[in-house]
């Protein structure tokens, strides 16, 4: 046969991509298949027929990797669920964790604010590329040059490794969020008006700063109050919704961004009670720090995991 007919072109193609034992028999088998098949049509249009063989029979390349039995994607059915559900794993585990980590070395070193804020950033960028690289190599690896179907049967899929349905089963959390918002709002009213702090000369004090309630505060309680009116919407609508969500936002952004300006600034036990408490004790620049970031980072958390799921 002429070495440049398509047939020929069309076996080089395949065979040149297969372990050289497999080569001969496979080009035979090839060109066999193809000469049958062609045999079988119309003897009027053998180029024609020739060209629709060979475009029956698909790339090249796939029918290489069908007889070296060689997968031609990175990573193959048989792993891509456990790759994604073990890639969510390390993203929502140990990302935070290697995160949080390195944002308390820094507090604990007295880096400044902006420096922590861009260090965490890079943290999570770096750390999270890293983390999916050495996975997806991983994984990669053993879809190439692991067992064919040796991880099949590792473990089958059964109905129990179905998550609940988000909103569906969430009653008891929301509840939980709900009165963790109203606890929360009542304190703050309660040690204003309580005073429960009793100094040494007997007198009574607040435990936060009395000047937060010339401004700060007020945001801060009405953002909390609209965490809790939404909290008992959500409870009745039975899921988060959008313009649920929409709202929940705008009542968490209402409460943290003051928060988190108070613990920045350093405003908010009352000077009087730290100043009887142990004689002089005051409260450390990481406290305020690490509360700062945090009141962001968990609001932040909060109101993606709600738009989570709204949509889901």
């Amino acid at each position: 046969m002429t070495p440049n007919t398509l047939t020929e072109r069309y076996v080089h193609e395949v065979v040149r991509r297969i372990p050289a034992d497999q080569r001969d028999d496979v080009a035979d088998e090839l060109r066999a298949t193809i000469a049958d098949t062609i045999e079988a049509r119309d003897p009027a249009v053998q180029g024609a027929a020739e060209r629709d063989v060979l475009t029956e029979m698909g790339d090249p390349i796939r029918l290489a990797a069908r007889y070296a039995d060689r997968p031609l994607a990175l990573i193959g059915p048989d792993l891509y669920p456990a790759y994604i559900r073990l890639l969510a794993v390390v993203l929502s585990v140990v990302l935070p964790v290697v995160t949080v980590i390195t944002v308390v070395a820094d507090v604990l070193d007295g880096v400044g604010l902006g420096a922590i804020i861009g260090a965490g950033i890079g943290t999570v960028l770096t750390v999270g590329a890293q983390l999916i690289a050495w996975l997806t190599l991983v994984f990669a690896l053993v879809e190439r040059f692991g067992k064919r179907g040796a991880t099949r049967g590792a473990r089958a899929w059964t109905p129990d490794d179905l998550p609940e349905v988000a909103g569906t089963g969430s009653r008891t959390a929301a509840i939980g969020g709900l009165a963790v918002d109203a606890l929360l709002l009542g304190l703050i009213i309660w040690q204003y008006t309580a005073q429960p702090y009793v100094a040494d000369g007997g007198e009574r004090l607040p435990l936060l700063d009395p000047a937060l309630w010339s401004g700060l505060i007020w945001p801060v309680l009405a953002g909390l109050a609209g965490l809790v009116v939404l909290g008992l919407f959500r409870i009745a609508a039975g899921r988060w919704t959008t313009p649920l969500v929409a709202a929940y936002a705008a009542a968490s952004a209402l409460f943290a961004l003051p928060m988190a300006w108070i613990f920045y600034s350093r405003q908010f036990f009352n000077p009087a009670f730290l100043a009887d408490l142990r004689h002089g004790l005051a409260a450390p620049d990481a406290f305020y720090t690490v509360a700062t970031l945090g009141v962001l980072a968990v609001t932040a958390h909060d109101v993606y995991k709600r738009f989570r799921e709204s949509r889901a």
